[in-house]
């Protein structure tokens, strides 16, 4: 009997995960399973027709999301709609919280039977600690990537499940540098920075102007100096055309094979704060983490957040590990001096980073194996 399960990723990051729960889906059914919902181009990639372009969805910070309002809406009823149509087994939404939540909700109240997964535990350790009460009022199971996540939930009587975190079984770490620098005809001399501004619009129109001037400062400092911009369809266009007033030499690459093919050559990192973090220090870049959101949106993050860092390695080991240029702190002068010291860091120091974190993950068959267990349960 064929397994049908309906996936919803609400971002790059999570499209991603999705791809490869749906690989280890295919694998453990020996393909027998069908899969509907909404994704990206990796998701697209393992079979899934996704019901909408997921850059409707990829909308990050307050400032930054009331003007999508009505159209997220609309796309969260267009789901539900679709849902109660297609009557699938089980229904996993992947990270997007704000959103997945509301989906959540109103599929509860209409009944339909189904079990509601989802996938990457809201951070309850940094904010809206309430999250862990009444997450069990609608969804069935949780899983989390992190050890620390687990004993939030598990005292309101939510099932949870640690995975471990996908991105070291993503293969960033497998890149080819020789194959890279031959393709684009860079020899010993020339230095690669890579520039990582984010998944979402409202990133990379904030991001990248400041990159381009901390580039071109150290263009006078490194002038063998290469800029590779890895992107993702949903910014991509954007990315390309902001592009077109640089002067600093530079290339985009899409797709995962590619990164990572940058990532293995690469020298230094700058990158928006996320899961690439993870990728980087896998892949032993020395990098550092830039982030601006809208005043606004920074200063309810101020007083709402309780941790001291933004970035997860330095989270788990509580001290600043990986450099974090944050709103104010993510100038020009900042990021070319942090970057000059960066270009002088060995790669094994970065991959030291890591190690806490490495020997605790487990791949994706994890959650593909927790999902037909809870089918079968069910009937």
């Amino acid at each position: 009997m064929t397994l049908r399960v309906y996936l919803i990723a609400g971002e790059p990051s999570g499209d991603l995960l999705g791809s490869r729960v749906m690989r280890a889906l295919k694998k453990r059914t020996k393909g027998q399973v069908e899969f509907m919902g909404v994704g990206g181009e990796t998701m697209h990639e393992e079979g899934l027709k996704s019901l909408f372009n997921i850059r409707d969805l990829a909308v990050m910070g307050l400032m930054e999301v009331v003007p999508s309002i009505p159209k997220i809406l609309h796309r969260l009823n267009e789901i539900i709609e679709d849902i109660q149509k297609k009557k699938p087994d089980i229904i996993m939404t992947i990270d997007s919280y704000s959103f997945s939540i509301r989906v959540h909700q109103k599929l509860k109240k209409l009944n339909l039977g189904i079990p509601h997964v989802h996938c990457v535990a809201p951070q309850v350790w940094v904010w809206k600690a309430g999250r862990a009460k009444t997450l069990p009022n609608y969804i069935d199971h949780l899983f989390c990537l992190f050890p620390w996540e687990e004993k939030y939930f598990k005292p309101y009587g939510l099932k949870t499940t640690f995975t471990g975190h996908p991105v070291i079984e993503g293969g960033a770490d497998k890149g080819s540098a020789s194959h890279f620098r031959q393709k684009y005809n860079l020899d010993k001399n020339t230095q690669i920075l890579i520039l990582l501004p984010g998944s979402r619009k409202n990133e990379v129109s904030r991001l990248m102007p400041v990159f381009k001037e901390a580039c071109e400062q150290l263009q006078k400092t490194h002038p063998h100096l290469f800029v590779v911009i890895p992107s993702v369809k949903t910014v991509a266009p954007k990315v390309c055309d902001m592009l077109k007033s640089w002067h600093v030499p530079h290339t985009i690459v899409l797709g995962e094979k590619k990164r990572y093919d940058a990532f293995a050559a690469a020298d230094v990192a700058i990158a928006a704060s996320g899961t690439v973090s993870l990728e980087l220090a896998l892949a032993k870049v020395p990098h550092l983490i830039a982030y601006r959101v809208h005043p606004l949106s920074a200063l309810l993050a101020k007083v709402m957040i309780k941790i001291p860092y933004a970035n997860l390695i330095n989270y788990s080991q509580n001290k600043e590990v990986i450099p974090e240029l944050l709103q104010k702190r993510c100038t020009v002068k900042n990021l070319v001096d942090t970057t000059e010291k960066l270009f002088k860091v060995s790669k094994q120091s970065v991959q030291k980073s890591l190690e806490k974190m490495r020997g605790k993950v487990l791949p994706s068959d994890k959650i593909a194996s927790v999902l037909i267990g809870i089918v079968k349960d069910k009937k």
